[in-house]
C-alpha cells in the first residue's frame, strides 16, 4: 500500500536532513533547520518528503505566477490532493512560505532534478500532479502554461515530451490521440503498439506503487492510464483496427 503524501510534513520528517531550499521549507515547518549529511542519493523517506514539499513549492509557486495567490488556489491544491483536516496547517504553512522564500521555482525544481536525475518517471508525475492543480478550475492560464514548460526543461523534459505529457491535460489539438502517445500520424501499427505497451508499462499504477510513491500520486496515475489507453483505442477505431 502507498503512504499518503501528508505523513512526512510534520513531526515525522523531525530525524530527516533534507537540505537545499527544500530542506529549508520543510525545515521550517519542523521547527528547525535541517542539514545534508551528505548521502550520495536520498533515502526513500527523504525522497518521499522531497517529492511532497517539492510538488507544494512549485505549486505555491505557480499560483503565484499571475501576480497573486488566492485562496482559490490554496482550495484547489487541497481539493486536489485530498488534504487531511490534521495536515492543513502545515500545508497552508509550507505553501505561505514558498509563496515568501526569496528562492525562485527554479531552485526548487532543480532539486528535483538533482535528486530524481535518473528516476524521469517520477519527475513526469510531479508535471502531472501540478497540471492537476492548474486545472482545478477548468483550464490552464497562459503564466502557468509558461511556468509549466520551464519547469518540465529544467527536468530535462524536451518539447516533444510535454507536449504529450500536456496533451493528457489541457486536450490540445482536439485531444489528438497521436500527441498523447508522443507519435506522428504516419506511425506504423507497430510503432503505435510499441510506443502504446512503452507508456503503459512506464505509468502504470502499479509502479507508482512499486516506487514508494504516495497514494495521492497513484490516483493520478491512474487517471494518466486512461488517457493513454483512450489515445490507443481512439487510433485503433480510426485505423479499423
Amino acid at each position: 500500500m502507498a503512504m499518503s503524501i501528508w505523513g512526512k510534513i510534520g513531526g515525522a520528517a523531525a530525524g530527516l536532513a533534507l537540505g537545499g531550499p527544500l530542506g529549508a521549507l520543510i525545515g521550517a515547518v519542523a521547527g528547525h533547520m535541517m542539514f545534508d549529511r551528505g548521502r550520495s542519493a536520498p533515502s526513500p523517506q527523504q525522497a518521499q518528503l522531497a517529492f511532497t514539499i517539492g510538488v507544494i513549492a512549485l505549486a505555491a509557486k505557480m499560483a503565484k505566477a499571475d501576480g497573486v495567490v488566492t485562496e482559490e488556489e490554496v482550495r484547489a491544491f487541497r481539493q486536489v490532493f485530498d488534504v487531511p483536516e490534521d495536515e492543513a496547517g502545515n500545508v497552508a504553512r509550507v505553501f505561505d512560505l514558498a509563496n515568501r522564500s526569496v528562492d525562485g521555482y527554479q531552485a526548487y525544481a532543480r532539486q528535483l532534478a538533482g535528486l530524481f536525475a535518473n528516476q524521469p518517471d517520477i519527475l513526469e508525475d510531479v508535471v502531472d500532479g501540478l497540471f492537476h492543480v492548474a486545472t482545478a478550475d477548468g483550464a490552464v492560464h497562459e503564466r502557468e502554461l509558461e511556468y509549466l514548460q520551464n519547469v518540465a526543461a529544467i527536468f530535462g523534459f524536451s518539447e516533444a515530451d510535454f507536449a504529450r505529457i500536456s496533451a493528457r491535460h489541457i486536450r490540445p489539438d482536439g485531444e489528438d490521440p497521436y500527441v498523447v502517445l508522443g507519435l506522428e500520424r504516419s506511425a506504423s501499427d507497430a510503432e503505435v503498439k510499441a510506443a502504446y505497451r512503452k507508456l503503459v508499462a512506464e505509468h502504470h499504477p502499479d509502479r507508482a506503487i512499486s516506487r514508494g510513491l504516495p497514494e495521492e500520486f497513484v490516483r493520478i496515475a491512474t487517471d494518466k492510464l486512461a488517457k493513454i489507453n483512450g489515445a490507443y483505442e481512439a487510433i485503433q477505431r480510426e485505423r479499423g483496427r
